[in-house]
Formats: structure tokens, sequence, C-alpha cells
């Protein structure tokens, strides 16, 4: 894996990932993921596939919908009558749904000609709700709804961070399987051989290398 990075200098908002990514981005599709934001659950997987292939079959955008008690720190989405979607309305007094857009999104190619579109909002940002609803007036949006068995952690607060610490170390400690190790994802995709694995474990002298040894000799 290789990874570079583009440093934003102002807050001009999340929508400005797609101006200053633009020559990474290419031709291609991308998705955009918030750095603070933790999602875990069965067949989430599967989830993230299915709207990649979405967005390379039909184009348009995929983005997420989250059942939250308090939906006014967030994007939010409002349905019709029928179950459409009709609007994204960022962090609002009074929401229309519970329905929370968490920061996850999948996008087409246009996605960089439309942030470059944006009005910046009253606080100066490229809003990615404007992103959004630019796609939805093209009704080009699709809105999958996550089920109650997908945790979505915001770790942007320091409450936030003890929650979601809180959260892994209980899913670890009840079922023995580390959250997100990227090794035992790599070898479980078929990307490094055992004896790789095995090597990767040397190099940590703690439990995260008894563990990586542990997932080599018994998977």
């Amino acid at each position: 894996m290789r990874f570079e990075y583009c440093v934003q200098t102002a807050p001009r908002g999340l929508a400005d990932a797609f101006i200053l990514g633009e020559s990474f981005i290419g031709n291609d599709s991308c998705a955009l993921v918030l750095g603070d934001n933790i999602f875990y659950g069965q067949s989430f997987t599967r989830t993230l596939r299915n709207a990649r292939e979405k967005i390379e079959q039909e184009s348009g955008a995929v983005i997420f919908g989250y059942y939250v008690k308090d939906p006014t720190q967030y994007g939010v989405v409002e349905f019709s009558s029928d179950g459409k979607v009709t609007g994204i309305e960022e962090k609002p007094a009074v929401p229309k749904s519970h329905y929370a857009v968490p920061g996850l999104y999948f996008y087409d190619n246009s996605v960089c000609k439309i942030a470059k579109n944006v009005k910046p909002s009253a606080r100066g940002e490229i809003e990615i709700t404007s992103v959004n609803n630019a796609y939805l007036t093209e009704k080009k949006l699709s809105v999958e709804l996550l089920g109650r068995g997908m945790a979505w952690l915001d770790t942007g607060s320091y409450d936030g961070l003890l929650e979601a610490s809180n959260f892994v170390a209980t899913i670890q400690k009840r079922q023995g399987y580390y959250v997100s190790c990227i090794e035992e994802i790599a070898y479980r995709n078929g990307w490094i051989t055992k004896e790789s694995l095995l090597e990767c474990a040397k190099g940590y002298k703690t439990d995260y290398g008894t563990y990586l040894k542990f997932i080599a000799e018994n998977s």
C-alpha cells in the first residue's frame, strides 16, 4: 500500500477535497471517508462493494443514512411520504428525519466539477451536503440506509473517542479477534501469504505480534 497526502491549508470544507485531489482522482470514480469516523458491522464489506459497483455501472453518487437519536449535528436526509429522498439539510435546528449522513461517500468522476461550482456556505466552506444535493437535483443520488446492526462512531470529540475505544475494546475482548487489523485483512484477502504474515508477527514484541501469529496458524 502506498499513501499520498495533500494538505488543506485553510478550513474550506469537506468538498474541497475533490478540488485539492483532482489530479489524484484523474478520470476515476472515488470515495471520501472522514478520518474520525469508525464503521463496524457484519456485511459492511459487501455494502461498500455494492456502492462501488453501483457507481461504476450507473454513475452518480452513493451516500448512506444512519438512524441517530439527535441528528442536529449532521447532514440529515429528508424523505417523502413514499420513502423517496427529497433533500439533505446540513445541521438543521428542526430535523425532518432521524437519518444522519455518515462521513462516507462514493462519487463518479463528475464530483470534481460539481465541487468547483458549489457556492461556499455562510461559514465560508464548500459543504459536502451541497455536493450531495447537486447529485440529487440531477436524480443521480442514491441513499443506502445502514441497519441497526451497523455501528457508526464519530471520534471527533473526547467523549466520542472514549466511546469508540470502549466499543472496540469490548468487541476484541469478547470475540478474541482484533478490529481492523490490516495485516489480517491482507492475509484473508489473499494479498499476502502465511509466511509473510508470520514475518510481520516477528516485528512486534507485543500482544499484537502474538495475535498475528495466531491468525496465521489458525486460519
